[in-house]
């Protein structure tokens, strides 16, 4: 419910703060008291258009605020939720009005946007009038109160998941169709891949590994002929090892004449000698690394050529190829079987269409039952509201070809004002005053469900009185029970019936309101615009309202008693 309403600035009020209870709480007060201020300063903080014109004069911006009293399970927590606001305790609505336009708004203190706002809104508050943009007229939302009057939400729920696997299944078979034809249109390109690529028979890391063989080898052959000349120098024909070899078998001979003098000779070319032997056996190992096949190589090179050759024609790295001959594979394989997996899938979305529209037509079916019902309902409470002679209508228009999430029904709400006339949409067919009586019959029989936790009705009594005012305010008092009433009201009998009074006056008037604060004079020379306040009534203010109401701007005794008849009628 609506707990409390702040405004700061807005047209007339400057300053305002209530505090609202739950039932019904009539609003009261004379013609251009400032009552429709307060509905517009509602609708700008629940996302309504802002206009700068409604700054009060004088003041830099204008301010309103709501505060909201929810229950756990009610779906403006999913709204914050979703939009990542803090959801504790009460729900504070702001908006800030700027005289240049501009406006801010914030829930709970964070900014939202606009669109935010009144999203949050409608589910927070409904406004029922002549004039203003009304819920319940917009046919969009009438297939959903159909289903809360008839209990069968859950099952439009339901519904909807159905419709989405059913979408799911044909989308598979549908893109697997699509693929299949795309593939059997390539069939022998495939064909000629899988084979060539199975002949390739490429393997993970091979570039490398051959690309560094192809490098080590070409590095070999480079080194092999100086390997070879070093090898000739050491131990070829032009080696110094024998004549070496023969000047220290000459020098041995002679080491007993002179052993000191020659032991050092021999020593040393006997190291020279094990040195040269160690470079030949180094050379001749070398020369047996650094020798291969001229033929791997060719074979090495042909390997990679083939295989770079494959991945530019198939557009991928080499790296890849075995992916996509893998690809490639499965691919064809799928074709030879496309026909038994694409049944498969056909019959998924088959089975699932099955599904989905059998709960349609029972769900169709119980909406037209739901209609009958609805319709008896709330023509019943049309002859008190002095359309005893009009009818109301759920037109439910069933079309399986138009299938969607919530079924295959369009829904909307039609009358007939008198018999013998036309039947035809609420918001073409009904006056205005006829309008009104028209949705608030509707807004009782659907009670709480399918509706905000705050309802306000702006004059749905105008032009009438007696009896069908009193009607109205009995229906507005019923349907206080189940929800949080706000109404504003010119009819005695409706305020009568009210759990909570408030007067709406213009300070000027000598009225419940307290005195304003003096302000500057205008451009006409007189005293500024007065400011609208609006006052809780206690139960003498309130006989004095209601007799206001009956009498006019003279209260005799007599408007006095029938004030009194009024509020003990509804006691």
């Amino acid at each position: 419910m609506l707990a409390s309403l702040s405004i700061r600035d807005i047209v007339l009020i400057e300053k305002l703060d209530l505090t609202l209870s739950d039932g019904l709480t009539a609003l009261t007060g004379e013609t251009g008291a400032g009552k429709s201020i307060l509905l517009d300063a509602v609708s700008l903080a629940l996302g309504g258009r802002g206009d700068g014109s409604l700054v009060r004069h004088g003041a830099a911006k204008g301010q309103v605020t709501l505060a909201f009293d929810l229950a756990g399970d009610h779906p403006a927590h999913d709204i914050l939720a979703a939009a990542d606001i803090p959801d504790e305790g009460q729900v504070v609505v702001r908006r800030v009005q700027m005289a240049d336009g501009r406006t801010r708004a914030s829930v709970n203190e964070e900014a939202v946007s606009v669109q935010t706002l009144r999203a949050l809104g409608a589910c927070l508050i409904e406004l029922h009038g002549q004039h203003a943009d009304r819920a319940l007229v917009d046919p969009a939302s009438h297939r959903d109160l159909l289903d809360a009057f008839g209990g069968l939400a859950d099952a439009s729920s339901g519904l909807a998941s159905l419709w989405r696997i059913w979408r799911e299944a044909l989308d598979n078979a549908r893109e697997e169709r699509a693929r299949l034809e795309a593939a059997a249109r390539e069939a022998d390109f495939t064909r000629h891949a899988v084979e060539e690529l199975s002949a390739l028979a490429a393997e993970p890391g091979e570039e490398a590994a051959l690309a560094e063989r192809r490098s080590a080898m070409m590095r070999a052959e480079k080194i092999a002929g100086d390997l070879d000349e070093a090898l000739s120098v050491v131990a070829g024909s032009a080696s110094p090892v024998p004549s070496l070899s023969a000047a220290v078998r000459r020098l041995e001979r002679r080491a007993g004449e002179a052993q000191d003098l020659i032991r050092p000779a021999v020593e040393a070319i006997d190291q020279a000698l094990d040195a040269l032997e160690s470079a030949r056996s180094h050379l001749e190992h070398a020369l047996a690394d650094a020798a291969f096949e001229p033929a791997e190589l060719e074979r090495i090179e042909e390997r990679l050529f083939a295989l770079r050759a494959a991945g530019r024609k198939y557009g991928v790295s080499v790296e890849d190829l075995p992916a996509v001959a893998a690809r490639f594979a499965a691919d064809l394989e799928r074709l030879d079987q496309s026909a038994t997996y694409l049944a498969g899938l056909e019959k998924v979305s088959a089975d699932a269409e099955a599904a989905y529209r059998a709960a349609a037509e029972a769900l169709s079916k119980d909406r037209h039952g739901a209609a009958a019902a609805l319709d008896k309902a709330v023509t019943a409470e049309l002859p008190p509201l002095k359309l005893e002679r009009a009818a109301f209508i759920t037109r439910v228009t069933s079309d399986p070809g138009a299938a969607g999430p919530a079924g295959y029904d369009a829904v909307e709400f039609w009358v007939r004002t008198n018999p013998g006339t036309r039947a035809g949409p609420m918001m073409k067919v009904a006056s205005g005053g006829e309008l009104a009586r028209f949705l608030l019959a509707l807004k009782v029989v659907l009670a709480d469900r399918g509706s905000a936790p705050t309802l306000i009705f702006d004059e749905i009594d105008t032009g009438v009185g007696g009896a069908v005012a009193d009607a109205i305010g009995e229906r507005l008092a019923r349907l206080s029970a189940k929800v949080q009433v706000l109404c504003v009201t010119h009819a005695p009998q409706v305020a009568a019936k009210a759990h909570q009074h408030l007067l709406i006056a213009k300070a000027s008037e000598e009225a419940a309101a307290p005195p304003t604060v003096p302000a500057a004079p205008g451009e006409d020379g007189a005293e500024a615009p007065v400011t609208t306040r609006v006052a809780a009534l206690d139960a003498k203010s309130r006989r004095e309202e209601i007799a206001r109401m009956l009498a006019g701007a003279t209260i005799t005794a007599e408007a006095r008693a029938a004030a009194d008849r009024l509020l003990k009628a509804k006691r």
